[in-house]
């Protein structure tokens, strides 16, 4: 979601260069936005302090003359490498006591409901940027796909177009609180493979378990045409094989946003979390929930034990929502 910002600054300065210093699995997935010129690895650990290494990450960053430094997490620790490299210009949210830090503080990010706004704000003056943003008029993001790298991933793991693709990304890194269960799923990928599509299950080696629990589920004549890549593919070829398919079932997690910023047509399902804070940002979109009194709550597993936010959202629920996409599969 912060290419939305990427993209604003682009326009509003066209000849600016924009790096990114980010953890080193995002690498692949910064190199793939076309706003950005250099995507540097962070070698500090998440959580980690480290004031040393920030310091000499600083002082190693100041010789690139950069202008302005956008600081998106909220955390104090984000923002001493920046001021360590002595960036005039450190604009960023209130967070976590960053006085001093931040030269342009924005004191409430709670004036703006969704993430994505509270991104694409910092491109603006204090003064406009309530006047400037909302969600509708904040870039989509929009990840380049490699058509070369596509074709060299479909070779390899057997794959091919003959069939209609829905891709299936039961995994969240998040907890279970945002999964929705594995027999849902596989029911799922029953009625789709019934309806002449083929399934693709996306995911990390974490989710192997998972997919294997939803291809396992299916008869030996349905798992043709259902392929468990968890665990089979880097990160920038998932991007690349997610291009490739015409929608996409999702948990709330990074692959949904990804399926959306790579143009397929996606269906949301939510459990512990909320659309109101970081959907995806498409117009060819459903989201599903449950309306059940406890939820959202926003926990990475159920306090009460039941986790019926999930377990009561019936696979019927998610189909009729798809069906607006199927028509245009067959």
């Amino acid at each position: 979601m912060s290419q939305s910002l990427y993209t604003i600054l682009k326009a509003n300065y066209p000849e600016s260069e924009i790096d990114v210093l980010a953890p080193a699995w995002c690498k692949p997935i910064l190199q793939r936005m076309p706003e950005v010129n250099q995507a540097i690895e962070m070698p500090i650990g998440h959580g980690e302090l480290n004031i040393l290494g920030r310091h000499a990450l600083g002082r190693l960053l100041s010789k690139n003359n950069y202008t302005h430094a956008y600081v998106l997490p909220n955390s104090a620790k984000s923002a001493l490498i920046p001021w360590f490299a002595k960036i005039p210009n450190r604009i960023g949210w209130k967070g976590e006591f960053r006085y001093g830090l931040l030269t342009d503080l924005r004191p409430d990010k709670r004036v703006f409901q969704y993430m994505v706004e509270r991104y694409v704000a910092l491109a603006y003056s204090k003064a406009e940027m309530q006047t400037q943003v909302s969600l509708h008029n904040s870039p989509k993001p929009k990840l380049l796909v490699d058509s070369h790298s596509q074709h060299s991933a479909l070779l390899r793991l057997g794959l091919d177009k003959s069939r209609p693709i829905i891709g299936l990304c039961p995994g969240a890194e998040f907890g279970p609180a945002k999964r929705w269960p594995d027999k849902h799923y596989a029911t799922l990928a029953k009625y789709l493979i019934g309806q002449g599509q083929q399934i693709w299950l996306f995911g990390s080696e974490k989710d192997k378990l998972v997919t294997q629990e939803i291809r396992s589920a299916l008869t030996v004549e349905e798992q043709q045409y259902c392929f468990d890549l968890a665990g089979e593919t880097s990160l920038i070829e998932a991007v690349d094989l997610l291009a490739a398919c015409h929608t996409v079932v999702s948990n709330d997690s990074g692959l949904m946003h990804v399926s959306a910023a790579v143009g397929c047509n996606i269906v949301a399902i939510y459990g512990s979390s909320s659309p109101k804070y970081t959907p995806p940002l498409t117009t060819e979109l459903e989201m599903v929930h449950t309306d059940i009194e406890c939820r959202p709550c926003f926990k990475r597993e159920c306090p009460l034990g039941h986790q019926d936010c999930l377990n009561k959202l019936a696979p019927e629920q998610v189909i009729s929502r798809l069906k607006r996409f199927l028509s245009n599969t067959i």
